[in-house]
């Protein structure tokens, strides 16, 4: 545990050169440590996704949250510029690779980086996480109920995605998936389907489905909340990372 931590907003170079915001939570011990980039849900680059930054620096890590949506609303509130990312399609795999990229060398140019970087996500971020891992080279993945890595988008869906299971003999490093059983997006059916993938390209994983949870099980400002999965979810998280990073 790391009692004495910096948390600031600051800017950090995306991997194509552009100048993002970012919240960046670190540990002020000089002994080296892993990194995490945390990719904010859909609801934004929030309180949220600060505090589960704030979490990874006081369990030892350094973390960073690129604020995805800083080209699209600029200064704009978490809920105002996530209603312009939804509005244009979300936000471009692309651009994502590169804000994650950023995130990436800003942790190794840490004076205390022991070289080791991973990610984590929900929701729309947990499908962007294993994006990301399927995109850089990375030491760990953590996707938290991500939708729409397999499966086939609804009729209309507002967002520009694509599903990525077929990216999955790039995958760069080992994943672990949480997921609720009761959610429809993923579905059981569809994490199966991504197990499957995982198993037939030899790709190293650890998955857990909850039972009695459904979608963002994790979010302990909403009803979904489960705290049983959330609390065991956590222990997941930190045992995995504490092996990879």
């Amino acid at each position: 545990m790391s009692d004495a931590l910096l948390a600031e907003t600051i800017m950090i170079t995306a991997g194509n050169g552009d100048e993002i915001q970012a919240y960046s939570a670190r540990a002020l011990d000089p002994a080296p440590r892993g990194g995490v980039v945390v990719i904010h849900h859909l609801p934004g680059y929030d309180d949220g996704t600060k505090e589960i930054a704030r979490r990874f620096a006081y369990h030892g890590y350094n973390a960073i949250v690129p604020n995805l949506y800083w080209r699209q609303a600029p200064g704009a509130s978490p809920d105002d510029a996530a209603a312009t990312a939804r509005a244009q399609g979300g936000i471009p795999d692309e651009q994502l690779v590169n804000d994650v990229a950023g995130g990436i060398a800003y942790l190794k140019g840490l004076d205390n980086s022991n070289g080791k970087v991973g990610t984590i996500g929900y929701c729309s971020g947990g499908r962007q996480s294993f994006l990301a891992a399927v995109s850089l080279d990375l030491d760990a993945a953590v996707d938290c109920y991500g939708a729409f890595v397999t499966g086939t988008l609804p009729e209309g869906f507002p967002l520009k995605v694509t599903t990525l299971v077929d990216k999955t003999p790039s995958l760069s490093c080992p994943l672990l998936g949480l997921f609720g059983a009761e959610d429809a997006h993923p579905s059981q059916a569809e994490v199966a389907e991504l197990e499957e993938a995982l198993k037939a390209n030899g790709k190293t994983y650890e998955f857990h489905s909850y039972e009695n949870a459904g979608h963002a099980f994790f979010s302990v400002n909403r009803p979904a909340y489960r705290v049983e999965a959330a609390n065991d979810g956590w222990e997941k998280i930190f045992a995995f990372y504490g092996q990879y990073l």
